[in-house]
């Protein structure tokens, strides 16, 4: 039986769509909603208005499960993730989630404390990352770096070796799980060839979202080759 979940993502996303209709198990769909900012600036939050008129019209298409994959709308505001995930749910009438909440309920899942963030952000939202992690989730962020992007649509351009190298330069043996949040940064083909090199597990954006909404599904089919998060499914029902 073919089940249904949906994704709202930023206008500028030309990777979520990508990496979930290549990766997905064949019973499992992803629809998605597009959004506008509601400020001009490379990272700032969608419109409500669009959440909620996007949230109602997944809700139409019978999915179990939305998901907000734009980590970086959370960092800035203590009570973004309450409301949006309300005014998700209220729309489509199902649990919901962001993508910044999916990424720390994953690190939970994996039993990891010190981790360490490498993303497209720049310093200041990568900075804001690391408060949000740490309040929210208890870990510790041990290192970090950015890439300074300053257009949230050319993120999907740039080449998953500038994580590579950075991993190199900050791979330290207390991290314990590498974290790479950024929707629009294309990582998931890189995934296993990472946890290979580095020794140690992987979380990117897209990864953490499609593991928490499997898991609000009940869905505990593992998806090898996309990192051990999702080859092993921890904290889903059934594994």
């Amino acid at each position: 039986m073919m089940r249904h979940c949906g994704v709202l993502i930023p206008s500028t996303n030309t990777t979520v769509e990508i990496e979930y209709n290549r990766l997905l198990p064949p019973t499992l769909q992803g629809h998605v909603g597009r959004l506008g900012k509601g400020v001009e600036t490379p990272f700032s939050p969608s419109r409500p208005a669009d959440i909620s008129y996007q949230a109602r019209m997944l809700g139409t298409a019978k999915v179990e499960v939305v998901c907000l994959a734009q980590t970086a709308a959370s960092l800035f505001d203590d009570d973004y993730d309450a409301a949006t995930t309300q005014q998700m749910t209220a729309g489509a009438g199902v649990p919901s989630l962001t993508s910044a909440q999916a990424i720390g309920h994953a690190v939970r899942a994996l039993g990891a404390r010190r981790i360490a963030l490498v993303s497209p952000y720049s310093q200041d939202v990568i900075g804001r990352a690391r408060w949000y992690f740490e309040s929210r989730y208890g870990v510790e962020v041990v290192a970090m770096e950015g890439f300074g992007a300053t257009d949230s649509y050319a993120i999907s351009t740039l080449s998953a070796d500038n994580a590579t190298a950075a991993f190199t330069r900050m791979d330290r043996p207390e991290i314990e799980v590498l974290v790479v949040p950024g929707g629009n940064f294309p990582t998931m083909r890189c995934i296993a060839a990472w946890e290979q090199q580095f020794h140690k597990p992987v979380i990117t954006t897209n990864q953490a979202a499609l593991w928490a909404m499997m898991g609000v599904m009940h869905i505990a089919t593992p998806l090898p080759g996309l990192g051990r998060l999702l080859a092993h499914m921890p904290g889903v029902e059934g594994v």
